[in-house]
């Protein structure tokens, strides 16, 4: 027999940052694996933001409440994620320009 599965609820402000992180330009699946909410929610929160529909969860007494501390860990993590994306991104340009440049040396085989 499964276990009956509880619906996360979420705070508007947790809402509001999820979606604020996306705007400026972050992926949804990165924002989403930082901040541990799925993805298909946060593209719903997305959709309703565009709308002007995002709204809390149906009753702030039962949503999960979200520290300020939370939220500046959960922007942390996010902002950690795409500057390691950025690095790995340089690393390889690196890496791809520095055998570019080996080729034209003479002697170089591969």
């Amino acid at each position: 027999m499964k276990a009956k599965q509880v619906r996360a609820q979420y705070t508007q402000e947790f809402k509001l940052e999820a979606v604020r992180q996306v705007s400026t330009g972050q992926a949804i699946a990165v924002v989403a694996k930082v901040l541990g909410i799925p993805k298909a929610s946060l593209g719903n929160w997305v959709r309703q933001a565009g709308k002007g529909a995002l709204s809390g969860a149906g009753g702030e007494d039962k949503a999960v409440k979200v520290s300020p501390e939370q939220m500046e860990i959960a922007r942390l993590r996010a902002e950690v994620a795409r500057l390691r994306m950025e690095r790995d991104i340089a690393k390889k340009a690196a890496a791809y320009f520095a055998q570019d440049t080996l080729r034209g040396t003479p002697g170089f085989t591969k």
